[in-house]
């Protein structure tokens, strides 16, 4: 715990609690190669936190579950993960993945080439997340069959995803008749994961549904709402110390 004085006030003071690494003293580390990868992918992803705990039982147990949380407490990460090892496990025929394309306060302009040229920038997170689950090889592989299909949420609409893990990543960047319109477009036999924090949204003010559709969905039975905190964090240690002045 730290304390810090107050501007104005000579006497009193606020604590506030600070975020502490996963491991303090530890020499953890998710990239190690000997203790976390094999062949060059990860084969099995492992809660690091309570609530990564919640979120990975919250997905096997429920059709349609809403991450919330601040960066860097592996929502997105351990979404895939699932979504993958429900596509090797025969659960699921195919892997949807889909976030919105919102520029996160820089102008990218116009961009050259073909509309999967154009939205490389915005959909390279997931393809980072899915090539440290499956490697590059198999991930090209998934990709030219289709088996893993990576799409801006404009291109969602009109569909029913049968058989399929879904995934809608950084949700917080969709509104609310979006969320809406992604939400039912869940089929028969398929799992759908919303992620996103509702703190970090790109859009103008109230435009963001996230939080909206979070709440009035923790009141449906059969949907699993699961909030991550700060203390989740599993990036560099230094993301945590950055969040407690940022």
């Amino acid at each position: 715990m730290a304390k810090r004085q107050i501007k104005g006030s000579t006497a009193s003071t606020v604590t506030e609690a600070k975020i502490q690494p996963l491991f303090p003293g530890s020499a953890w580390d998710p990239l190690m190669a000997d203790r976390h990868r094999d062949q060059s992918y990860v084969r099995r992803v492992k809660p690091q936190s309570v609530n990564q705990t919640r979120l990975l039982e919250a997905i096997r147990t429920h059709h349609l579950v809403v991450a919330l949380g601040p960066a860097g407490t592996g929502k997105t990460f351990l979404a895939i993960s699932s979504a993958v090892e429900a596509l090797e496990e025969g659960k699921v025929d195919r892997i949807v993945l889909s976030r919105p394309a919102v520029e996160a306060g820089e102008s990218l302009g116009y961009l050259p080439g073909d509309l999967n040229e154009k939205m490389a920038p915005f959909l390279r997170p997931l393809y980072d997340a899915l090539s440290d689950r499956l490697g590059g090889k198999r991930l090209r592989q998934y990709m030219a069959d289709g088996t893993i299909e990576i799409a801006p949420v404009g291109f969602m609409r009109g569909r029913t995803l049968n058989n399929a893990f879904v995934v809608i990543d950084e949700a917080q960047n969709c509104t609310y008749a979006q969320i809406k319109m992604l939400l039912t477009r869940l089929g028969w036999h398929s799992t759908m994961v919303l992620t996103g924090d509702p703190d970090q949204t790109d859009l103008l003010d109230n435009l963001s549904g996230l939080a909206d559709i979070a709440r009035r969905l923790e009141a449906v039975e059969g949907i699993a709402v699961v909030r991550l905190e700060d203390t989740d964090i599993v990036r560099h240690p230094l993301v945590a110390s950055m969040l407690t002045v940022l």
